[in-house]
């Protein structure tokens, strides 16, 4: 007897089916449509990497260490299926050496084993756009602003922006002295996985939920008060550009992220939408010393992800949810038989609508049932006398009215009527 939990997606991961996949399109459709506007080309990289590449974001992350899906292949290569995105984009930097500034937006799974959680999958999905070639803080706020205002368009509520400097790795250095001493003097009694920790990276600490860390991470050093002035004057410059274009944000010293790549400007968006615990629905910052760490030109970079499956858990649903409506712009019945629905079906297509119909000649009265079904605006009834007098009966699926339309201005009348909605 075959084992029926292997006819199932993995633990961790779903399947996501029509009508829901409506959304996903729109969301990443827009993201498209904006990152455009902003000058940024789509980037596609392969879902593996050499697994240097993803070592590159820290091995003293949770990421690599422990949820990081890395295996050999058949040629005894070490590989890892992606489990963020910025890496893989700067690789196709340093490989490729694209003109700079190098302005990119990705779509992309991410594959990482860790406990399934509410928006946050063993595979989810991500959209991020990343610059490649500038330090200007413009640049910063540019980035910030691109998605800022797709979580406005997305409908995305109670959002908030938190922000913080990592400084550059020099000042840095200064500063994880001293937070590792602080630590490993105020929690010496809270366990070994602590002291391991504060060994490997003390600014782990600094990101970690663990509810019986908190106290001591609270009253830790702050790293903005260890910038040196090129840093401070950076961060500064960020700040006064958001003023400039009215995106409020928050201060927020303890925000590290979760990898070790980045340097100076760091942000989040957070949302009281969901969970305090998992309420982050975008994050990024600078990285300007990844490239370099790749065996490339210094580089600076700065970039952004942010996560579609938590993205629509906050978002408000556009129309009050219904992602079906007006789905298909008509929906044609067959009431002749032979090759007229298959010709109206496909000249509909083909002048740019959206049309189906049913199959397995199925009764007249079944075919509006699926027309109903469909969720499409209208059906197009084809009789035997409208056919005969070169005409087709289209009903408004909504409403019930129905009327006769010649044949060959069919689709140029549902343009029109979908236009009319529209406006």
């Amino acid at each position: 007897m075959a084992n029926d939990s292997v006819y199932r997606a993995p633990a961790g991961t779903h399947d996501l089916l029509p009508p829901e996949t409506d959304r996903w399109i729109e969301v990443v459709s827009a993201f498209a449509r904006r990152a455009e506007r902003f000058g940024y080309g789509l980037v596609v990289t392969p879902v593996f990497e050499h697994r240097e590449v993803f070592e590159r974001v820290g091995t003293s992350t949770d990421v690599v260490s422990k949820e990081m899906y890395d295996f050999a292949d058949k040629g005894g290569r070490a590989l890892a299926l992606r489990p963020e995105g910025t890496a893989p984009v700067v690789r196709a930097y340093v490989q490729h050496r694209p003109t700079v500034p190098w302005k990119v937006w990705y779509v992309t799974p991410l594959f990482r084993y860790e406990r399934p959680q509410k928006g946050r999958y063993r595979q989810h999905w991500q959209v991020g756009a990343e610059v490649l070639g500038t330090d200007d803080p413009d640049v910063d706020v540019e980035v910030i602003s691109l998605a800022h205002g797709f979580l406005q368009q997305a409908g995305v509520t109670g959002c908030t922006l938190l922000l913080n400097s990592m400084g550059n790795r020099e000042s840095r250095a200064g500063y994880v002295a001293e937070l590792r001493n602080y630590l490993l003097d105020y929690g010496r009694d809270l366990g070994d996985e602590f002291r391991d920790r504060v060994a490997a990276n003390p600014l782990r600490i600094l990101d970690s939920k663990r509810e019986d860390w908190q106290d001591v991470v609270e009253r830790a050093p702050q790293l903005t008060e260890h910038l040196d002035d090129a840093s401070r004057e950076h961060f500064e410059a960020v700040q006064r550009g958001l003023g400039s274009i009215g995106i409020k944000y928050e201060l927020t010293p303890r925000l590290v992220r979760g990898f070790d790549y980045y340097t100076s400007t760091t942000f989040e968006f957070v949302t009281d939408a969901l969970d305090a615990a998992q309420n982050a629905v975008a994050g990024g910052g600078r990285y300007d010393q990844l490239a370099e760490d790749m065996g490339g030109p210094p580089t600076p970079g700065i970039g952004f992800g942010l996560g579609l499956e938590r993205l629509l858990l906050a978002a408000a649903a556009p129309g009050g949810g219904d992602a079906r409506r007006d789905r298909l712009d008509a929906f044609v019945v067959d009431g002749v038989g032979g090759g007229e629905a298959t010709m109206v079906l496909h000249e509909l297509r083909e002048s740019g609508l959206r049309a189906d119909r049913a199959y397995g000649g199925r009764s007249v009265k079944a075919q509006w049932k699926a027309a109903d079904r469909s969720g499409a605006a209208y059906g197009v009834m084809l009789g035997r006398d409208e056919v005969s007098r070169g005409e087709v009966a289209v009903k408004d699926l909504e409403r019930g009215d129905q009327v006769e339309v010649p044949r060959e201005q069919l689709a140029g009348w549902l343009r029109l009527r979908g236009e009319e909605g529209k406006a």
